[in-house]
């Protein structure tokens, strides 16, 4: 079931708090995920799925960013491990106010969430994601807050811009 087979998550992480602990206890054990990373090229990995959720390990370089999207009827979390990266959120009242989120901070979202991340910094960031349900529905759109066509179901690539668009 492990994408990376010598990852082992507590199953305690699992049974209590859902996605929100999952992303932030594995975002505060790097032990668990610095080998995964390559900042040369930026990462993103599959570090567990079940049916009922999938987590990943994404590594953001300075300027890389997701693009406006949203997980279909997933609901999950996020947390940052290292670095700070820039979200930008669709239709609440921050809608177009820019969020930093620094190491340590999570964001927990439900169904149609319409955002987009990217590492403004200087320095390289990574980020911790849980979704559930799996496998999830994700759009993405290409032209910035504008409607949303259906994406691979294997998620958004990480893209490089220097201005995300917003």
């Amino acid at each position: 079931m492990h994408a990376v087979p010598y990852l082992t998550l507590p199953a305690a992480v699992y049974r209590t708090g859902g996605p929100t602990s999952l992303a932030m206890w594995l975002a505060a054990h790097p032990e668990r995920w610095l080998p995964l990373i390559d900042h040369a090229a930026g990462t993103r990995r599959l570090l567990d799925h079940s049916p009922d959720e999938q987590v990943w390990l994404l590594s953001w370089l300075p300027g890389q960013g997701t693009g406006v999207h949203d997980h279909g009827p997933a609901s999950g979390a996020f947390a940052v491990a290292a670095g700070t990266l820039t979200e930008h959120v669709a239709g609440s009242s921050r809608a177009g106010t820019p969020r930093q989120l620094d190491a340590g901070r999570a964001r927990a979202f439900g169904p149609h969430y319409v955002h987009e991340l990217a590492n403004t910094g200087t320095i390289p960031a990574v980020s911790v994601h849980v979704y559930t349900p799996e496998p999830f529905a994700m759009s993405v759109s290409s032209t910035g807050w504008g409607p949303a066509a259906p994406a691979d179901p294997a998620g958004v690539q990480l893209t490089d811009t220097a201005v995300c668009g917003w």
